[in-house]
């Protein structure tokens, strides 16, 4: 079968792969319908590597997936040939210390799709996944809707960490399909106020469409000023989603005493520093945002009953031939771009 791989930095190539089996009673074989295009498969395109996972080449990225069922394993009962799925890629081993308390996202023996030396991604025309990953959708579910719930489920997921939000004032760092995802989740648990910013303004207007109260780009406005003048008691909870040493600085400055830093961007550097004076005084948490524990089933069902509307990320589609231009698309942050989806060749 064809698979779209990594060849070196900034290139890609179609090449052929064999054909993936069940090998487990717990197994699914899945027929890939799209394909996200996400900021960590743009680390890998361009740079190699995230942090000390680092690519060996050939490798194809990708985890942001829907896909057909194609066939089952002998012990999966809830999932037949021909159903819609959505998948969570991350692959748990159910038996560690972790997984025993539900802590699946950092499962000591855990695979993620397009993670390299876990597994290799889903910019192929089929897979084979754990059937616990995957996660059948409804037929309002178009298949880019059903791929585009991974990201959505991370702000889904990093908003149940702040809960409750009802009634609060935050801001969100970075208007990336991320950002955007946690912008939704916020909204639609009764956040006050959202303030939202984005050097971008593409983005910065699909912010003030999905519900912002504010946006703002830190290029052209003192962020912390500008919040701290609407908001002289700081603010209840801050989601840093750009990665942004800048972004971190100004998190920090923009909480009030004993509130949260939610960290949910990647850093493009191994290491990054905060002011501890400020830390210390207003007695503040730094918390990490690991991908998106337990939160599919639960995303799916907020965008199948209209809850959440992430419909207008999707700014750009491609065949799966044309995937070098999706990733140049999204590497250049070019034509105004939120989430660039592959539309896979279904036979």
């Amino acid at each position: 079968m064809k698979a779209m791989a990594l060849t070196g930095l900034r290139q890609m190539a179609m090449i052929e792969v064999p054909f993936p089996a069940i090998q487990k009673p717990n197994e699914v074989l899945l027929r890939l319908t799209a394909v996200g295009v996400c900021g960590s498969d743009i680390h890998y395109y361009t740079e190699g590597r995230i942090g000390s996972q680092v690519v060996r080449y050939p490798y194809r990225v990708g985890h942001e997936c829907a896909a057909v069922v194609e066939a089952v394993g002998a012990s999966v009962h809830h999932l037949k040939p021909g159903d819609p799925v959505a998948v969570d890629p991350a692959m748990w081993c159910g038996q560690c210390d972790q997984c025993q308390i539900g802590r699946y996202h950092t499962c000591r023996n855990l695979r993620f799709l397009g993670c390299p030396g876990q597994a290799e991604g889903c910019l192929t025309e089929a897979i084979v996944m754990p059937a616990a990953s995957c996660f059948k959708t409804p037929p309002t579910l178009s298949p880019e809707l059903a791929a585009l719930v991974e990201p959505l489920a991370i702000g889904v997921y990093a908003v149940s960490l702040a809960a409750p939000l009802k009634g609060r004032r935050i801001a969100i760092l970075g208007a990336g399909p991320i950002g955007l995802s946690v912008l939704l989740a916020a909204r639609e648990q009764g956040a006050a106020r959202i303030y939202v910013t984005d050097p971008l303004l593409p983005r910065r207007t699909a912010a003030q469409q999905a519900g912002a109260d504010w946006t703002g780009s830190p290029h052209e406005t003192d962020i912390v000023a500008s919040i701290a003048q609407r908001e002289p008691l700081l603010l209840d909870a801050v989601f840093e989603c750009c990665g942004q040493q800048e972004a971190l600085d100004q998190g920090v400055r923009l909480l009030k005493p004993g509130s949260t830093l939610f960290i949910v961007g990647i850093p493009d550097t191994d290491r990054v520093t905060f002011d501890i004076d400020t830390l210390r005084r207003r007695e503040l948490t730094i918390r990490n945002v690991r991908r998106q524990n337990e939160k599919t089933a639960d995303t799916i069902a907020k965008v199948a009953e209209g809850r959440l509307h992430p419909e207008f990320m999707i700014t750009h589609r491609f065949s799966f031939a044309e995937t070098p231009k999706a990733f140049d698309l999204v590497a250049a942050y070019a034509d105004g771009v939120i989430k660039a989806m592959i539309l896979m060749d279904v036979r």
